[in-house]
């Protein structure tokens, strides 16, 4: 810890969950905060006053204020490929030349949307959505989670480059009815263009005319598509400044736009814009994804937790747990500082976690007993997202509440140790009205300002990920040159899967 400021956190004795609140009967007060549709609560954590202090302390030493002016103001703050981070200009929060870009590129998709829903391509049925990574996760999330029965067409997200993947997904669409959705910034990744080619030898062995003429291209790169195949006329283009993770906001919310209607991605935009004020214009006492941050950086650099749990307490969000292993791991999954100097700690956690009441069943035996202190944050809803009896929903918000009682009180059992709870275990609240669009952008945009906050107090660069290339490379290598030079156990894998041959 080679920060006074964060030594001087570390030098601060920790508060015993139990008796925190009769210590402080303003606690409840100061540690919760109401966002817009989004209630947060922080009081089941070990945040003092004293460690709020001192995390504001470092996060004045690190320059939080003038990065995050730098990250709305368009600047390349994505240092080691020289670019900005622009995800919130497609929400209208930042540089006025990048917001009336990506006003345009939205009044593009939405006039394709147009013609699509006139039956300009066809009657269109079904929506074959090709994308990896963010090109995947993010839409799946959206649409999962505000589609249900509601959806206008039936989409099929497929990322996996395992033919069994897009083999289920195509065996229940008609051709004929189909539109495929390929997204790729770079138009050039093997998993998406390997499947994207199998869709179109699909429709064409199915008798389609003209299959091209059913591709949409969701891409930084049109130029790519249209060597591809794509008309022009077809091409969603987004900015190359707005990353993979952080793209479902552009054209990459195409299927999502598409599948709930105009109004909805438009509303789901404005909620993540008034995250993106929050967090941009609110003292940092008052600011959500902030103090969010600093809980984080406590439990990881501080106490030396190496993973974190979340469970989503409501059905529609069960895609929530994945979507944020990708932004929160391969944001802030780095060893280097951004000048490039090792970082003097833990950087990001692991991300891992479920939905309730099925996790209750399942991990938190390990959550309430075992060894590991894992920082638990659960979400939930006030509203149910379904029409049968609230004895449904009220059971589920009961359990949801009562593990975070339970983690934090625990119960002694003297006579029978095996019965014991050790109690004193952290978790956070994250309260929605109802997962509404708007409710779902402002908690998708406050997970990229917090991962955004992290980076800043651990001073590295959250917008690279150069962490997923070497793998690949590698086996881009073994499909044009072949096996060559490896070690034995991967020659003998690939002799034994492969033939020995690519």
């Amino acid at each position: 810890m080679s920060s006074p400021a964060l030594e001087a956190i570390a030098a601060l004795p920790q508060v015993e969950l139990k008796s925190i609140f009769t210590a402080d009967p303003d606690r409840l007060t100061k540690f919760t905060l109401t966002q817009g549709p989004i209630r947060f609560d922080w009081s089941k954590t070990h945040l003092t006053d004293e460690l709020l202090d001192g995390f504001v302390k470092l996060a004045g030493d690190k320059g939080f204020a003038a990065q995050r002016d730098a990250l709305f103001a368009g600047e390349p703050i994505n240092n080691s490929e020289g670019r900005a981070a622009e995800h919130p200009a497609e929400r209208g929060e930042g540089n006025a030349q990048s917001v009336s870009r990506a006003k345009m590129f939205h009044a593009r998709m939405r006039a394709l949307i147009d013609a699509i829903e006139g039956e300009a391509l066809g009657p269109i049925r079904h929506i074959l959505h090709i994308g990896i990574g963010g090109s995947a996760l993010g839409p799946d999330l959206i649409i999962d989670a505000l589609g249900g029965d509601g959806a206008r067409y039936d989409v099929a997200i497929v990322s996996n480059v395992d033919g069994t993947a897009l083999e289920r997904a195509i065996s229940r669409f008609d051709p004929e009815a189909t539109l495929i959705a390929v997204a790729s910034k770079t138009f050039t990744t093997t998993e998406t263009m390997l499947n994207a080619a199998s869709a179109i030898n699909w429709m064409v062995e199915s008798g389609v005319e003209d299959p091209y003429g059913r591709v949409i291209a969701l891409t930084a790169s049109p130029e790519k598509a249209i060597e591809w195949g794509v008309d022009e006329t077809r091409i969603l283009p987004f900015s190359e400044s707005v990353g993979g993770r952080y793209s479902l906001w552009s054209s990459i919310g195409f299927p999502a736009a598409l599948a709930l209607g105009w109004d909805a991605f438009e509303s789901l935009l404005e909620g993540a814009a008034a995250m993106d004020r929050h967090f941009r214009l609110s003292p940092i006492h008052a600011n959500a994804p902030l103090i969010a941050a600093f809980v984080d950086q406590y439990y990881t650099r501080v106490v030396g937790c190496q993973t974190r749990a979340l469970f989503a307490y409501d059905e529609r969000l069960r895609l929530l747990p994945s979507y944020l292993q990708q932004l929160e791991m391969e944001s802030n999954g780095k060893s280097v500082t951004r000048d490039g100097q090792p970082v003097d700690g833990p950087s990001a956690p692991i991300t891992w976690g479920g939905v309730g009441t099925d996790a209750q069943h399942a991990v938190f035996q390990l959550l309430h007993q075992g060894t590991v202190l894992t920082p638990v944050e659960f979400v939930a809803s006030i509203e149910p997202g379904h029409a049968l009896d609230p004895a449904h929903h009220r059971a589920l918000l009961v359990n949801c509440f009562a593990q975070g009682a339970a983690l934090m009180q625990g119960r002694a059992n003297d006579a029978d140790p095996a019965r014991a709870y050790p109690g004193n275990r952290p978790s956070t609240t994250i309260l929605l009205d109802d997962v509404t669009p708007d409710a779902l952008g402002a908690l998708i945009a406050f997970y990229e300002h917090r991962t955004f906050a992290n980076a800043v107090l651990m001073g590295i660069n959250p917008f690279d990920q150069f962490g997923v290339e070497l793998g690949k490379e590698i086996a881009k290598s073994i499909e044009t040159d072949g096996p060559k030079g490896f070690d034995p156990s991967t020659m003998a894998l690939i002799n034994l899967a492969l033939g020995g041959a690519a």
